[in-house]
């Protein structure tokens, strides 16, 4: 009887103490990624040298190399521990897809392990190539014609690579290879998550192809949200 209720007092805390939910044995540390100053203006894209993929637009699609939202959010930053954390020897198994449609790399910005599968999926009637180009991780250049299997790769080493199609020079994607599972990549609203961080002190680091790279000291504490906020400045 006393160690049922002793579960019970245990269970009821959070709704005592007025937190909504709590990460037992880890912290959530998220925040959001702002711009401060004039955002450049997206560039329209010409797909006219590819008919197929022109068509698929009703009027022609922007540059994603600053994608500013309301009130200066800012998406495709890549937040992620780079110091702190111990590395992660065993990637997932659940490997990471990118997507060719309309002539264009879906998600612009995708984050994985080292040594993690990375998958891209050609959905276009029209042929593709991938061609990342890394500095410590070896260089591929793999054709992709409509209709044929995914390209199958993984990259042994940590670093943020930029990908290109050499068919067409507008296609671009960047492949952020880190050692850790605690990354996070902003959306529409600027904003990340890093769940279930144990307790202790890091450096958090945010990326972006644009604005470059920020990082932070922190200290998590057990069962504590860590609001981290990002300014980066506009060129």
């Amino acid at each position: 009887m006393r160690i049922q209720r002793l579960a019970n007092v245990l269970l009821s805390l959070p709704l005592c103490l007025g937190m909504s939910s709590v990460v037992w044995g880890g912290a959530n540390v998220s925040g959001k990624v702002t711009l401060s100053g004039l955002a450049p203006k997206p560039k329209p894209i010409s797909m006219a040298a590819e008919p197929d993929c022109a068509k698929m637009y009703a009027t022609p699609p922007i540059t994603e190399d600053a994608i500013v939202g309301q009130g200066g959010v800012l998406k495709n930053v890549v937040v992620y521990i780079s110091s702190g954390a111990p590395d992660e020897a065993t990637p997932p198994s659940q490997p990471v897809v990118i997507t060719q449609k309309g002539c264009r790399f879906t998600p612009h910005v995708v984050a994985m392990q080292v040594n993690q599968e990375l998958q891209v999926v050609n959905q276009d009637s029209t042929s593709h190539n991938i061609h990342p180009l890394p500095t410590s991780n070896r260089e591929w250049n793999k054709a992709q014609p409509p209709g044929t299997p995914a390209v199958s790769e993984t990259f042994a080493r940590p670093e943020i690579i930029p990908v290109k199609c050499n068919i067409h020079p507008w296609m671009r994607t960047y492949f952020a290879v880190l050692k850790t599972s605690h990354y996070s990549v902003t959306g529409d609203d600027g904003s990340f998550t890093l769940p279930n961080l144990p307790p202790g002190k890091y450096t958090l680091t945010a990326w972006h192809e644009t604005f470059g790279t920020q990082t932070q000291e922190i200290a998590v504490t057990l069962n504590e949200a860590t609001p981290i906020n990002f300014v980066f400045k506009a060129k």
